[in-house]
């Protein structure tokens, strides 16, 4: 991780500059950083979660916003026009392009992003909570894929920033219980905190536990927010049969996977990948009623001392839930 002196992009028709106030470091970037996600090939500005002002506004841009706006923005740009953006699903368009992966990032002081991707903060989102919602995205999308759970138990495993959100979305979907497994005590602390049962992996197998507490059954949805092979297998083992594995974890690009016993016990197993425009929408009006957080645990720090911060998360996060950069604040 380097910082350089970069021009300052300059907005095409359809775009505008932002001033980044805040941009976060997400799990996937950690994935790149350390050369295991595919989609992040240095040389690279990485950063996609993001908040900011309007700086200017590119020649014949159509749009409402106006230059000195506070905004946000859905990074994951889609065609808007196959078949999967006429369905809804634009997080699986063919041809979508993710800001900070196919084109340079908010790691910077200034971006520039597609017009019809950024929106208006509400006045009561400030910019720091406008840099995650993103992330709360996400959130939002594994509760879209895990639909109604009331009466039911669940399962994250990974309490990082996505797994803390799961842990909330899936209570507001109506789950009785939620478990919740890391490797980091600060980590559980975070999870128990937003309402779930830990399970302490030094002390107790997440599986044994599992199928003890729920007399032998398992869980009716476990979401993998690391993404090993171990965790994935885990997820598996312990979802009860005809039960749902959600697979949002991206650590590993492949792995081995008990795919008998997802046959033999008909669990079905389904990736959860960012969100839809819908799942974004809804992700802003959950950061303007407060109905999503990610509690005290935030910091904010220069983007100069990013690449530490990289390290830190990478070895021992602690008790972090979300880093926010400040690239106002280089050195």
């Amino acid at each position: 991780m380097t910082l350089k002196d970069w021009p300052d992009p300059v907005p095409g028709a359809g775009e505008l500059l932002i001033d980044v106030a805040y941009v976060g470091i997400c799990g996937s970037e950690l994935g790149g950083y350390l050369g295991h996600n595919a989609l992040r090939v240095p040389p690279l500005v990485m950063g996609h979660e993001f908040a900011g002002t309007v700086a200017a506004i590119g020649e014949g841009t159509e749009t409402n916003l106006k230059v000195g706006d506070r905004v946000t923005c859905n990074p994951m740009v889609p065609c808007g026009e196959c078949e999967y953006c006429a369905e809804g699903a634009t997080n699986l368009c063919l041809s979508r392009s993710l800001i900070g992966a196919h084109r340079p990032g908010a790691f910077a002081s200034r971006v520039t992003a597609p017009a019809r991707a950024t929106y208006r903060l509400p006045d009561s989102v400030s910019l720091q909570v406008g840099a995650m919602v993103e992330p709360f995205a996400v959130g939002i999308r594994i509760g879209t894929m895990a639909g109604n759970l009331t009466g039911k138990t669940a399962l994250v495993i990974g309490a990082g920033p996505i797994g803390l959100l799961a842990v909330q979305v899936l209570k507001h979907c109506g789950a009785e219980k939620v478990f919740c497994v890391d490797l980091d005590a600060d980590r559980r602390e975070m999870a128990r905190s937003f309402g779930a049962e830990v399970i302490v992996p030094e002390e107790n197998d997440t599986v044994d536990y599992i199928r003890s507490a729920t007399d032998g059954r398992g869980v009716a949805v476990t979401v993998d927010a690391v993404g090993s092979a171990q965790t994935r297998a885990q997820s598996v083992a312990a979802t009860r049969s005809g039960g749902d594995v959600l697979l949002s974890g991206l650590h590993a690009e492949a792995s081995d996977f008990p795919a008998s016993e997802v046959i033999r016990r008909e669990i079905v197993v389904r990736g959860t990948f960012c969100y839809s425009a819908k799942d974004f929408a809804d992700a802003l009006a959950a950061a303007a009623d407060g109905s999503l957080s990610l509690g005290s645990w935030i910091v904010e720090a220069p983007l100069g001392e990013g690449g530490a911060w990289f390290d830190r998360l990478v070895k021992n996060p602690g008790n972090v839930s979300k880093v926010l950069l400040m690239p106002g604040q280089a050195a």
